[in-house]
């Protein structure tokens, strides 16, 4: 295993991270055991993944509280742990009292990366509250940014960090006198929005970007034979058919067609290198110099060392751009919008009011 500085201070996070929102049950990823997710944490250990990722979003709170137990016979201080705070919880003090709520239900005295989730702002609120008083008065930006930094003070954070952030609302933060550690952006081989303004930001600004959605839920995998396979809930972006999934919030036509074309072309690549879906899309990923680290998300110890295996490879750089090169339509389609799951209109990444 590889390891990277988070943008331009010290601390080094491996080039595969785990995402642990599937830990701790619940309707989306379906039940887990604790004695398999911390089989799991081990084996991520064992072999040289540093960086686990997590939330309090993820299942309430449920999957922190798994984390911290799966990670209990592990050396704290060569792990980091990353987790992210709700904008809607982002209100002046509130901030406080949910990183130490986190902090109770990981079992630890500090967060090596706190990351608030999404922009501050009404478009972002609005997906997840019916609360109209919250819609219409969002936390001051300014006072999260002090809450932050009071928290990093009293070492109870270590850096700070955001995710889903556009170069807009990077520099709203930074404004406030901040320095973004890491922005967790999506990124993967049909979801490259972040070339076009965020990904040069970051490095401009020595922020790292922690890539998340490598594996596009399943897509880039070999687990379905084609995209029609793939679950509704799988099918939220803006790469599918507003029709596709109930779910869909974003109004758009989608690029079906064109996602069926690249992935035939990548299954063949894939073939050809004598590598799995799994791990071309790893690859690719972590070839870009950019990324801090890229997160996979998986609850099977095999499939874990499969894509580990991914990650200690390097493309061919002919191969790298042949697969930059079929996905790129679809990269034009989409545009440099990186929130996936909302119309232009409905962009949380950009929106400032």
């Amino acid at each position: 295993m590889r390891y990277r500085n988070a943008g331009s201070t010290d601390l080094k996070l491996s080039e595969l991270g785990l995402g642990c929102w599937a830990l701790g049950g619940g309707n989306y990823w379906g039940d887990s055991r604790p004695e398999d997710e911390k089989k799991l944490l081990q084996t991520a250990y064992n072999l040289g993944i540093n960086y686990f990722d997590t939330a309090e979003l993820y299942y309430d709170g449920r999957s922190e509280k798994a984390l911290g137990h799966a990670i209990k016979d592990l050396p704290r201080n060569r792990i980091v742990i990353g987790s992210k705070l709700f904008p809607t919880n982002a209100y002046k003090d509130k901030t406080i009292d949910h990183c130490e709520a986190s902090l109770q239900r990981l079992d630890t005295d500090y967060l090596d990366i706190y990351m608030l989730h999404w922009p501050i702002n009404s478009k972002s609120i609005r997906v997840f509250t019916d609360d109209e008083s919250l819609v219409e008065h969002p936390p001051r930006v300014e006072d999260t940014v002090a809450d932050l930094l009071k928290l990093r003070d009293q070492g109870k954070v270590r850096y700070i960090g955001v995710s889903n952030f556009g170069k807009r609302w990077m520099q709203e933060f930074e404004r406030n006198n901040i320095q973004i550690t890491v922005n967790q952006l999506p990124y993967n081989i049909f979801s490259r929005a972040i070339e076009y303004e965020a990904l040069p930001y970051c490095v401009q600004t020595g922020s790292g970007i922690i890539g998340y959605s490598v594996l596009m839920q399943g897509l880039l995998t070999d687990r379905y034979q084609s995209i029609d396979d793939i679950p509704d809930q799988y099918c939220r972006t803006r790469h599918f058919h507003q029709k596709r999934s109930p779910q869909n919030r974003h109004g758009e036509q989608g690029c079906e067609e064109e996602l069926k074309k690249a992935l035939n072309k990548l299954k063949t690549i894939a073939q050809d290198n004598e590598l799995s879906m799994s791990q071309l899309s790893i690859n690719w990923a972590i070839q870009n110099k950019a990324l801090t680290c890229v997160l996979v998300g998986t609850r099977n110890p095999d499939r874990l060392k499969e894509n580990v295996a991914g990650a200690s490879k390097r493309l061919p750089a002919e191969v790298y751009q042949a697969v930059n090169e079929i996905s790129r339509p679809i990269k034009e389609i989409m545009g440099p919008q990186i929130d996936y799951y909302e119309s232009p209109e409905n962009n949380r990444t950009t929106f400032t009011s």
